[in-house]
């Protein structure tokens, strides 16, 4: 009855009653053909139609041109119409069109083929789209709006702590903090990690603190072979518009109790007494040093050049107004170059530049070829910037005159994903790609094999601050770059002696053909290129720097050595303020291990023990003056005798009633193995026992 009713109700409409599918060519024919198949494959029982004139249609599907729209499609009732808003205004009048003819079936796509339908009850969610925020943003609202949105913030309380190498004896303690693991080296920022926590670990023992994502514990295991321990936590998911907090949105998105708690607690327990800080998005947590992999405010100043909008000022004037305030915050900042070093100009900044392992990356002769490299995780949106000049304003001009180059693209981890999220476009599809002599790669554990086959290494980054790895890396294995000024921005490059620069896409083009026809250039760039490489940004010489920045911040006022007769005095005094009812004089502490804590040449603590059995050691006391309580010295010196080099295990007795010494032993790893009762007098009281393994201590 229902059909009969709705044939004889449009029939006197003039309609075929039946509703059709029509989408209009409102994009390029790449992107109105995958929009055209994704609407077929959802409705495929339905008639479909193509409104273009630059689109052919596929079989099955019947054209129609612009200018004929309203004429053919007058007896068709139309059930959706599919059209695509990209910021172009090539097609305002074909999609005005589409207006016109279905005003309330309209399913938008957006530049990353993303389909919403636009209703009148969801107006804010159907402007914020047709203004280009992605379809996973667009129901966002601000924390101060919490009542308003369902999609909120996740924080995820998961630690994770993983033991490495075991800690060496009389080693300082070393804390790294960072977003993310520095393994895999899929990106500059890990690379840098990597290197300089291998080369602290030959002095130090490091402990890292990191941001995971969807690492598991096995993967960890090459970061332990040098880390003493690595504790991790999941990155939070962070939900909140991007123009909504007065912080960068960026510093919010690691912004985590659950790690600040890790770290507080962490630290105490393991004495950690230097903490470094990486990358600028993480200034918020407490250390001593803050790595600046870039000058963060200079990225968004350059990005507000470019684009003059009043987003771009936004997230400038936001990460300025935090970066500024943050590096003053602490003891050091370390940046990348003396560029950087000027653009913060304060007195606490300090140099250690990006390196290279030059015995990793050896030269090798290269091809007879023209073929071209570029290399850049799109997880770092300059990357994604540079490609995309590179693909739609360079690469053209090259091949125009050099049809037989080749171009490989190394990505790094979920590259189309990473696109997406920055550029809002869809990724060029393989097909597209391989036609026009490029090769798309993602991630790539090792490169050297690229670099062997490049000839030319190209850096088209329009954006960018701190220093490229990836120059370095090419340096390293003597081939000619050819770069933007800002690609090589803060490296100590001379345009024509190491490298060619170019600004502007023909320019780019030019020096880059220019290389392709001059063998003789291109190995006169790379040897001298290779040679500053080996002198400047040896990775074994700025691990040497790093180490001793931290000799420099982590001279601790705490010395600890061991006792003697001039020390007794300072013993006793604060034996008896701690330990009125001991039962040892200080004289008998000589006799066996007897270690001191001196601050500021002052004796204000002491621990000492008694061998009482092959392989097995007994504390006799331990206590620290009461004005440097507080400070971590009994955990210290309580680690120095686990320390010592002595093996086997060491037993201690605690009054039952102090629960606050039995935490204190247990987080430095004693466990109970019995009580003794009516061990102690004044007040009578049973003992707790508790025993540890002395620490296994190597020399490498």
């Amino acid at each position: 009855m229902k059909q009969w009713l709705k044939r004889v109700w449009f029939g006197l409409l003039g309609k075929d009653p039946e509703a059709v599918v029509v989408t209009f060519g409102t994009g390029s024919p790449a992107e109105v053909l995958a929009m055209l198949a994704e609407i077929r494959s959802l409705l495929p029982e339905r008639r479909h139609f193509l409104v273009s004139d630059e689109v052919l249609a596929p079989e099955g599907v019947t054209q129609v041109r612009p200018a004929e729209v309203r004429q053919q499609l007058r007896r068709f009732r139309i059930g959706m119409a599919a059209v695509l808003f990209n910021g172009d205004r090539a097609h305002t009048k074909l999609r005005l069109t589409a207006f016109f003819l279905a005003p309330t079936k309209i399913l938008a796509y957006n530049s990353q083929l993303e389909r919403h339908h636009l209703r009148l009850r969801s107006w804010l969610a159907s402007a914020l789209f047709l203004a280009g925020i992605p379809l996973d943003r667009i129901w966002l609202r601000p924390r101060w709006l919490a009542f308003a949105t369902r999609d909120r913030t996740v924080v995820p309380n998961d630690p994770l702590i993983v033991e490495g190498r075991p800690p060496i004896g009389g080693r300082r303690r070393v804390g790294i903090l960072t977003p993310f693991l520095p393994y895999p080296l899929s990106h500059g920022g890990a690379v840098r990690l990597f290197h300089l926590i291998r080369a602290l670990a030959r002095q130090y023992n490091v402990y890292l603190f990191s941001f995971r994502e969807t690492e598991t514990r096995a993967e960890l295991q090459p970061l332990l072979e040098f880390c003493t321990m690595v504790a991790t936590v999941t990155k939070p998911r962070y939900r909140e518009p991007r123009w909504s907090t007065l912080l960068p949105p960026e510093v919010w998105e690691y912004e985590s109790r659950p790690m600040r708690q890790l770290l507080a607690r962490l630290r105490a327990e393991r004495n950690i007494d230097y903490m470094q800080i990486e990358f600028t998005q993480l200034a918020r947590y407490p250390g001593d040093v803050l790595v600046e992999h870039d000058v963060t405010f200079d990225l968004y100043a350059q990005l507000y050049r470019r684009r003059a909008t009043l987003a771009s000022w936004w997230d400038w004037w936001r990460w300025c107004r935090f970066e500024k305030r943050a590096v003053k915050k602490f003891r050091r900042v370390v940046v990348m170059s003396e560029k950087d070093a000027r653009l913060l100009s304060e007195s606490n900044v300090t140099v250690i530049p990006n390196g290279v392992d030059v015995r990793h990356y050896e030269p090798a002769p290269e091809p007879a070829a023209s073929n071209l490299l570029f290399i850049g995780s799109f997880r770092h949106f300059p990357n994604v910037m540079a490609f995309h000049f590179l693909w739609e304003e360079v690469w053209p001009l090259i091949r125009r005159q050099a049809p037989e180059a080749k171009l490989t693209v190394v990505a790094g981890p979920d590259p189309e994903l990473n696109w997406k999220l920055f550029s809002q476009r869809v990724f060029p599809a393989n097909a597209t790609l391989a036609a026009q002599g490029v090769e798309f790669l993602g991630f790539v554990a090792d490169v050297r094999p690229l670099y062997r086959n490049a000839n030319i290494v190209l850096v088209p980054t329009l954006v960018s601050a701190g220093t490229n790895v990836k120059v370095l890396e090419a340096m390293a294995m003597e081939r000619a770059v050819v770069s933007t000024p800002s690609g090589a921005g803060g490296l100590d490059l001379e345009h024509g002696e190491e490298i060619l620069l170019a600004e502007g896409a023909e320019n780019f083009a030019q020096a880059t053909l220019r290389l392709l026809e001059d063998a003789a250039l291109r190995r006169r760039l790379a040897v001298a290129a290779r040679r500053k490489a080996e002198r400047l940004y040896d990775w074994s010489k700025l691990g040497q720097m790093q180490c001793s920045l931290v000799d420099e911040l982590s001279r601790d006022p705490v010395l600890i050595r061991k006792g003697g007769p001039a020390d007794l005095e300072a013993v006793r005094a604060i034996q008896r303020e701690a330990l009125p009812s001991s039962k040892w004089d200080a004289e008998h502490y000589l006799r066996h291990e007897f270690y001191v804590a001196l601050w500021k040449g002052a004796v204000v603590g002491f621990i000492a023990a008694r061998n009482t059995a092959p392989d097995e050691r007994e504390i006799l006391n331990v206590a620290v003056a009461a004005s440097h309580r507080g400070r971590g010295l009994g955990s210290q010196l309580i680690r120095r005798l686990l320390e010592s080099g002595k093996p086997g295990e060491v037993f201690l007795e605690v009054r039952e009633s102090n629960v606050r010494a039995q935490a204190l032993y247990r987080r430095l790893g004693f466990r109970e193995v019995g009580r003794r009762p009516n061990y102690y007098d004044d007040p009578p009281e049973t003992a707790v026992i508790m025993r540890a393994a002395a620490c296994r201590v190597t020399t490498s």
